[in-house]
């Protein structure tokens, strides 16, 4: 093991390496969006040096190769795939948790962002048996649809419930939204002339852009890893047309499992307004604020 290496693993013991560690995965990050050493470099105000040293302390590290270098030009191996979401979405973490607004309430997450000119987002974790408990009967007819299905989208028990819900398919851009129901939670908001346009569009393009994509990708990221199924409430400010002041939102999304007719993964989500705030820290105010036209009923 280099010496280098070896003063890696001392400080993880000894709790020192959070900031040699970051910088490492950073340049990892960033070399495996660009695929170019140059620009790494540039983008980090680093040295070609530098990047090459985090990059072979990590693969050293791992025990694995993260990159393969063919005439200059840099490729992610396989293992370097499999590495870069988890390094990004920890990154992610890090810098939300650094900020304070990353927390555990009970055991579930609990995400905030609040941006200087005054767009917030809140989003925290719900327990699965308040679909029990809701007023409007959208996410637990989706939920008992989803469980009769076996989570096949094109399931009969599914037909009645298409024009409520959304459903997304990864792709190497990013989550794309491939199906928008005409009576969902997005389209009641926007319209169905725009709502439509969102179709086939990659998630980071949404109103809200990429910080609106950087809070969504953790939890569609996790229910398609286990299979299952996540309950969010969030609370928002998103605008009804471009330009226009934000209106204050509060939703649940209940985000579920399933497969394309040829097997491939597909997730749906189930949005509808939230009755009550259960969000940590944030009071009822929000709903009188809330246009009551953005409730979906069936």
């Amino acid at each position: 093991m280099s010496d280098d290496l070896q003063n890696v693993v001392d400080e993880v013991g000894e709790s020192k390496v959070p900031a040699l560690l970051y910088e490492m995965m950073r340049s990892f990050t960033v070399l495996a969006r660009t695929l170019n050493l140059s620009h790494t470099v540039r983008e980090l105000n680093s040295t070609r040096q530098t990047v090459r040293r985090h990059i072979a302390q990590l693969e050293e590290l791992m025990g694995a190769t993260l990159f393969a270098v063919d005439d200059r030009r840099y490729h992610l191996t396989a293992r370097g795939e499999e590495a870069l979401p988890e390094a990004l979405e920890i990154m992610a973490r890090c810098k939300t948790w650094a900020l304070g607004d990353l927390r555990s309430v009970g055991g579930l997450m609990r995400l905030s962002h609040e941006h200087p000119n005054g767009w917030a987002f809140y989003q925290q974790q719900q327990s699965l048996t308040q679909i029990w408990g809701e007023e409007s009967p959208i996410l637990r007819k989706v939920f008992h649809a989803w469980c009769s299905s076996r989570g096949e989208l094109e399931h009969p028990e599914f037909q009645s419930l298409r024009p409520y819900i959304l459903v997304y398919r990864d792709s190497p851009h990013g989550w794309i939204c491939t199906e928008l129901g005409q009576e969902s939670f997005y389209t009641k908001w926007w319209g169905w002339k725009i709502a439509r346009s969102s179709i086939g569009r990659p998630l980071r393009q949404f109103p809200g852009g990429s910080e609106f994509e950087a809070m969504l990708t953790g939890p569609f990221r996790e229910v398609r890893a286990n299979g299952g199924v996540r309950l969010d409430e969030v609370v928002t400010q998103i605008p009804r047309r471009e330009g226009e002041k934000p209106t204050p939102l509060a939703y649940k999304r209940l985000l579920l499992a399933s497969r394309f007719p040829d097997g491939s993964f597909a997730l749906i989500a189930a949005i509808d307004r939230s009755r009550v705030i259960s969000i940590s820290g944030l009071d009822q105010s929000t709903l009188a604020a809330m246009p009551a036209d953005a409730v979906v009923s069936i």
